[in-house]
């Protein structure tokens, strides 16, 4: 693991990732759930729609990084929110 440089940002972003995983999995154990139909085009579970949500927040992060001169910080802030709108109502 040497080659890696594993910055104090990389390792909380694995962190946080890993803790939101396992959050899902213990929610999803605790309380089952239920495909249903929001304002995506399908059939989704709360994994889905999670998993969705991280793919979404990547490419967020990547449009405010390569196009614009905006704070990533206001990505961030995009795609928690996205996230959330998507957890609720996708």
């Amino acid at each position: 693991m040497a080659w890696m440089v594993w910055t104090t940002p990389t390792m909380v972003f694995f962190v946080v990732i890993a803790a939101m995983l396992a959050a899902m999995t213990t929610w999803e154990i605790i309380s089952p759930t239920v495909e249903r139909k929001g304002f995506l085009p399908i059939s989704t579970t709360r994994g889905d729609r999670f998993f969705i949500g991280l793919l979404s927040a990547a490419y967020i992060h990547l449009v405010v990084v390569g196009f614009t001169p905006l704070s990533i910080w206001l990505a961030l802030g995009g795609s928690v929110l996205w996230l959330l709108v998507l957890m609720r109502w996708g």
